[in-house]
């Protein structure tokens, strides 16, 4: 097949052959679900060394406050204390800044998972995805994370107010115009498994990718494309190819 052309998205998109898999997902595992639905609207601000308890969630009746952390520049704690499993929960907080551009409404939050002893570390504009990083996670034995909020100006000529994957593209468009800016390179013949799934009536793109290990999610929400890129190399993933799937699969936007 030859070359096609996207002119809405000024990208050259490359047919993917890889077999795609949708799922519409009724019901998912419960500890997963109680994580990621079960979140309080806002988490409180305390200066200094202050926690924030506002938010109930994990299993039930289990009660976790925002963990005290050191501030990172441009950072707001926003992760929950681990629960039986070892497992933490990361909730965007509202208070933290990042409008990518004056006029655009603020960032609708996400929550993921991420067991006990990933922490947040500082974003570099210099990084892969640039002033779109809004935020990193990292364990060096395990891996790492970041998620990336760009405008979905940049990928189409409209605008909506809960904009959709679906209506950027299907999965092979999405993955050929933004893997490159994960992985730094040309992803063609890296995809080895794609799915599509949802959840409360929003799709997710999800795609495995080697070389590099990546895994990468992708939803939209707002005016905005979400990309939720969890990283490991060959050690890595060989020990922790299960979790990093677990981390993967747990981004929601709320």
């Amino acid at each position: 097949m030859g070359t096609i052309l996207y002119a809405n998205f000024g990208f050259l998109l490359k047919p993917n052959k890889q077999k795609l898999h949708v799922i519409n997902v009724t019901k998912i595992d419960a500890n997963l679900e109680e994580h990621v639905n079960v979140l309080g609207r806002r988490t409180a601000l305390v200066s200094g060394v202050s926690l924030a308890s506002s938010a109930m969630f994990g299993f039930p009746k289990d009660g976790f406050a925002v963990v005290k952390q050191g501030l990172l520049a441009g950072r707001i704690p926003g992760l929950s204390e681990p629960n039986e499993q070892g497992w933490r929960t990361y909730r965007r907080p509202d208070e933290k800044s990042g409008g990518h551009g004056v006029g655009w409404s603020p960032i609708i939050p996400y929550v993921f998972l991420v067991p006990d002893g990933w922490e947040e570390t500082p974003v570099s504009i210099a990084d892969l995805g640039g002033t779109e990083i809004d935020l990193r996670f990292s364990n060096s034995s395990e891996g790492r994370l970041f998620v990336i909020v760009a405008p979905i100006l940049r990928f189409a000529d409209y605008l909506e107010d809960d904009a959709r994957i679906e209506k950027i593209g299907p999965p092979e468009k999405v993955i050929n115009a933004f893997g490159p800016e994960v992985i730094g390179e040309n992803v063609e013949g890296k995809v080895v498994n794609s799915q599509v799934k949802e959840y409360s009536g929003r799709k997710y793109y999800q795609f495995e990718l080697e070389p590099p290990h990546c895994l990468i999610t992708a939803t939209a929400a707002g005016n905005r494309l979400y990309l939720f890129s969890v990283l490991a190399n060959g050690l890595q993933w060989k020990r922790q190819n299960h979790e990093l799937k677990k981390i993967a699969d747990s981004f929601r936007v709320v």
